[in-house]
């Protein structure tokens, strides 16, 4: 799906309500949007992880205009099934990272300065 509401739109039609309702919770799925067209940003939070911060971060549960409790987790499912066909997880896009040589040398930095002295 190509923005965040037709997602909205979706989940009323599965779990009742307006899709107003589902606003927050999509709209945070795809925040990645706001840094790069790219479709990358779905490497934000369209994973297994993404779904656990999603839940830390709304709740187990949000309420929609009809009463009914909405599990976060079925909601964020949803959208990424939407989107991708399946649930990734994130070693499914650390899988595709090509590390710079910068990305090793600050921790190979840190490394020397901690490392301890070899006693003779």
């Amino acid at each position: 799906m190509s923005h965040y509401y037709y997602h909205c739109v979706s989940s009323a039609k599965i779990h009742g309500g307006e899709p107003e309702d589902y606003v927050d919770v999509h709209k945070w799925m795809d925040r990645g949007r706001q840094s790069t067209s790219r479709l990358l940003h779905r490497a934000l939070c369209h994973h297994t992880q993404g779904i656990a911060d999603g839940v830390d971060k709304f709740g187990d549960t949000i309420t929609n205009s009809n009463g009914k409790p909405v599990p976060v987790s079925q909601l964020l499912e949803q959208h990424i099934k939407e989107d991708l066909g399946f649930i990734p997880t994130l070693d499914h896009y650390l899988e595709l990272m090509h590390c710079k040589r910068w990305v090793s040398k600050p921790a190979k930095l840190l490394y020397s300065k901690l490392k301890p002295k070899e006693e003779n």
